[in-house]
């Protein structure tokens, strides 16, 4: 278990790693040209706000505001990258490294024995003449959609240019603009309004079809109970009652058949849509129902307490700065802007609707009514970083079949560096398959100047900490775990027992699996050593000393291998495919060998990851993970 919480704070005082003062450490004139001002930690996805607010204007949830501890920063500490201690782990890395990228392509060559048993999972690929691992269902859906889903978002803005240069008498929303002007004086695009209503009911109808009407029908029941219970003790109950219901109901009946309701509505089964399974997105639409509900029960109970909802917001316009991503969220709005028309847009807004990222009724309402500013040059980058992601996955698709290996379970023979490195690139095939479609959705809402949180902040091997872990990772659906669940449980006050609740409802949420549960269990129970330490342990008391960050990375290593378990148990090989790896990684001399050099080069990972956050630190970044 670690020794404390790696980058949280405790009891007032900062945890491992400690930050050190901006521009502290040398610069690297090389690494300064090629990586800009923030140096190697601009490798690192900026999940700041995306409409150039100040750091200090900015104090915001997707992105806090650059955090220097006092402590710390009394201290100028250089970097650790030049001590002999990290070139030695820098030597580590140039042998691992390789070898990790190594063995997993040999694997994926006819010289395996195992390679004609999983075959069939290949397709022609386009790159070098190699096959590509087509084995995973999930982003092969995505992938094959890939034209037709830049086509749609062409078609979409070019449809909202076009309606902006219609008359109008109304001015809402902005546009993708590279000026540097106040935040007050946001360009805007008329018909903003009537332009998403039309697309919103094609868009629609061309994904589901008739079958579109079933989400109505969830929608507009939801809207209802939310405007009649809305104040109540038991609205939030209900709400989450109904959405969860509501949930579970449509996919244990498979979406709901027309001709097994009523044999005399089988004639609208004619037209089902692109995605016929309408279901499927409906995981997605459920949060956006919750969220409003809960955000106009809210504000309800501000109102009904003698305040009037939505006045704080209108303070913070007033002032002619932008609201910040946690001002948006958290201050409520006027209950007028809780209306049907503004709900359904944010409930089926096009770029966001099919995967999210999940963004909150109460941010949605207020870049609706107030649109923030995005630069040109943050939506080229964003766009570089997407495409980036995309070729990095069609190079392991065409080099690493670790994906087609685990679905035939052909890893007989292997030996324990083989097998874990089958589970470490399946966990990368994981991380990019839900990385790129998130990244492509977030940037056609930037593109129409819509700023949604960023779902993946760190990438899967870069995390040593159970807690920072599940705050990077899907992190628009985090931030909506806890404002309207882990929060209302009690947070901090109830740790234990809320983050068990809040993991049960993640893997039902994800599927109706006992292999989900079992990884939601497994995740809860891998977070508790932690969260001890972190007490037990605290950097305020015992951060000075020699020792810490040695025990901490000790610490560190235990929870890479726990969080390396649950995933792969949860989204890889399951409780059966786990059982079978770690017999045969602690089932012989061969095995414990390979795991006593597994975690010392763990261990090596670990520091340098430290070492990585100090350096955001050095540069003004406290990501929280």
């Amino acid at each position: 278990m670690t020794a404390a919480a790696p980058n949280q704070r405790h009891n007032g005082s900062t945890t491992y790693p400690p930050s050190t003062a901006p521009g502290s450490a040398p610069s690297n004139p090389t690494v300064t040209k090629l990586l800009g001002s923030r140096g190697i930690a601009s490798l690192t996805i900026d999940t700041g706000p995306l409409s150039g607010q100040t750091a200090k204007k900015n104090a915001s949830a997707t992105e806090p505001s650059p955090t220097i501890s006092t402590q710390a920063s009394a201290r100028t500490k250089r970097g650790r990258w030049h001590t002999l201690e990290f070139r030695l782990y820098f030597l580590v890395f140039a042998v691992m490294v390789p070898l990790m990228v190594y063995v997993p392509v040999r694997l994926s060559t006819p010289s395996n024995p195992n390679y004609w048993s999983y075959t069939d999972h290949l397709k022609p690929g386009w790159i070098a003449g190699r096959l590509r691992d087509d084995s995973d269902f999930q982003y092969r859906s995505f992938r094959d959609y890939v034209p037709a889903l830049v086509g749609i978002m062409g078609v979409y803005l070019v449809l909202s240019k076009l309606f902006t240069l219609l008359p109008s008498s109304t001015a809402k929303y902005t546009r993708i603009d590279g000026s540097s002007s106040s935040a007050n004086s946001a360009t805007v695009r008329p018909n903003r309004i009537a332009f998403l209503s039309v697309f919103t009911i094609l868009f629609i109808f061309a994904l589901h079809g008739f079958n579109s009407l079933k989400l109505l029908l969830i929608l507009v029941t939801n809207y209802g109970l939310t405007k009649a219970l809305g104040g109540m003790k038991v609205a939030p109950v209900v709400a989450f009652a109904f959405n969860i219901g509501a949930l579970f109901a449509v996919h244990w009946n498979d979406g709901f058949e027309y001709s097994r309701i009523s044999p005399a509505l089988g004639f609208l089964e004619v037209f089902k849509g692109l995605l016929p399974r309408w279901q499927i997105n409906f995981n997605i639409t459920m949060l956006r129902l919750v969220s409003f509900a809960m955000d106009y029960h809210w504000a309800k109970c501000e109102a009904d307490a003698g305040g009037q909802a939505g006045r704080a917001m209108g303070e913070v316009e007033r002032q002619g700065t932008e609201p910040t991503y946690q001002q948006r969220t958290r201050l409520t709005q006027h209950l007028e802007e809780y209306s049907l028309s503004n709900y359904l847009l944010y409930a089926l807004y096009p770029p966001l609707f099919i995967a999210g990222p999940i963004m909150t009724f109460n941010d949605f309402a207020s870049q609706l009514r107030r649109p923030c500013r995005i630069s040109t040059r943050t939506v080229v980058r964003y766009a570089v970083r997407f495409v980036v992601s995309l070729l990095t996955m069609e190079l392991i698709l065409h080099f690493v079949y670790v994906n087609a290996i685990k679905d035939a379970k052909a890893w007989v023979g292997a030996t324990p560096l083989e097998l874990s490195m089958i589970g470490f690139w399946n966990l990368i095939v994981v991380w990019l398959k839900l990385l790129i479609p998130w990244r492509f959705f977030r940037l056609w809402a930037m593109v129409d100047g819509v700023e949604a949180p960023e779902n993946m902040v760190r990438c899967m091997a870069n995390n040593y900490s159970t807690l920072g872990f599940w705050r990077s990772w899907h992190r628009s659906y985090n931030l909506w775990i806890v404002r309207y669940i882990y929060v209302p449980l009690g947070g901090s006050r109830n740790q234990i027992p809320s983050t068990l609740l809040v993991f049960t409802f993640v893997a039902l949420w994800h599927d109706l699996s006992l292999k989900l549960l079992a990884w939601g269990w497994l995740i809860t129970f891998f977070i508790v050593p932690e969260v001890v330490a972190r007490r037990v342990v605290p950097y305020s008391v015992w951060g000075e000393r020699w020792w810490f960050r040695h025990v901490a990375a000790v610490g560190g290593v235990g929870n890479v291998l726990m969080m390396m378990t649950g995933n792969l148990v949860g989204f890889a090989i399951g409780t059966d495919g786990m059982r079978y790896m770690i017999q045969q990684l602690l089932g012989s001399v061969e095995g414990v060998r390979f795991m006593v050099g597994a975690c010392a080069t763990l261990f090596v990972g670990v520091q340098v990851m430290f070492e990585y956050r100090e350096e955001e630190l050095r540069r003004g970044i406290d990501r929280k993970c």
